[in-house]
């Protein structure tokens, strides 16, 4: 069973934009545009403050590895961004719209299905005040 997500209104249209511009039939950008189809979306003044947004510092675990944290980048920011992760990875993309506390199941490259907790967001932009980065 998939978590509840939200995704704030901006991240929604700046992203739906990203998998519109990628190639037809690209894996990464059907599994985004998932995501964002199931997810309850809302203004980014209203965005909880434990949600994973764009450009949201997390603390997770991922089945049978070490926790790491890592900022959650637009694929453009990446080499910008210290310790980042790509919204187009497939862990970048089940963080999307988590909240502290969550598991998701998440198909790794190789098939096989790998749970994803968000065990806290360290900094969220819109929870700084800092709504349309």
């Amino acid at each position: 069973m998939q978590p509840n997500i939200i995704v704030s209104s901006l991240d929604l249209e700046r992203l739906e934009a990203l998998a519109d511009a990628l190639p037809p039939g690209h894996s990464a950008a059907s599994a985004l545009l998932d995501e964002l189809a199931r997810a309850d979306v809302r203004a980014p003044q209203d965005m909880p403050p434990q949600v994973v947004t764009m450009n949201s510092t997390v603390r997770f675990a991922l089945e049978g590895a070490e926790e790491r944290c890592l900022t959650l980048a637009y694929p453009k920011d990446m080499g910008q961004v210290a310790d980042a992760i790509s919204i187009l990875s497939p862990v970048g993309t089940a963080l999307l719209g988590l909240s502290a506390g969550d598991c998701i199941d998440w198909p790794r490259p190789d098939g096989q299905l790998a749970q994803v907790r968000l065990l806290e967001v360290l900094y969220q932009p819109e929870r700084a005040g800092d709504y349309f980065r």
